[in-house]
């Protein structure tokens, strides 16, 4: 009996490459270009790299600035992770490694800002098409990722309850 399955595998090179380029983006926006918290530099039409400190969920939901919700989400985020890299050992589908590894390492990225930094640092700011937010690339594979599993549930073919 295989351990991880190729699929499995799939997942978690991709995995390992948004967390890469995720903490590369993060590091590369704060420590190289020094943008400041809420410094914005214009990069190209429509985007701006804007530097945000979310104390919260995905496109800054529930803002608390409060100590402990850091660490609450930091461990829901490690439940996830950990949930996710066990289930998908076995997947046998590629869209579903594909799914879960891109929520697989959006979740490790923002979980290691949560852990090193005490908020997950956000930058795309694409605000010029009516998208108010400001995120990353581990939201951005967490967004991702969820839209490909509900695709896959939703076109994969049931077969009928004999």
């Amino acid at each position: 009996m295989k351990v991880v399955t190729p699929a499995g595998w799939l997942a978690f090179v991709l995995a390992a490459i948004v967390i890469g380029l995720d903490q590369s983006l993060k590091h590369w926006v704060v420590d190289t270009l020094g943008l400041a918290v809420g410094e914005s530099r214009p990069m190209f039409w429509p985007l701006s790299f804007t530097f945000v400190r979310n104390d919260g969920i995905s496109f800054g939901f529930f803002q608390t600035h409060a100590a402990w919700t850091r660490w609450a989400l930091a461990a829901f985020s490690l439940a996830v992770s950990l949930g996710l890299a066990l289930w998908v050992r076995r997947a046998d589908r590629p869209l579903i490694a594909v799914a879960a590894g891109l929520i697989l390492g959006g979740a490790v990225g923002n979980l290691i800002d949560r852990v090193r930094l005490g908020a997950v640092v956000d930058f795309i700011d694409v605000h010029p098409l009516v998208f108010p937010w400001i995120f990353n690339i581990a939201d951005s594979g967490i967004t991702i990722g969820v839209i490909l599993l509900l695709a896959e549930n939703l076109l994969t073919a049931r077969k009928p309850a004999v």
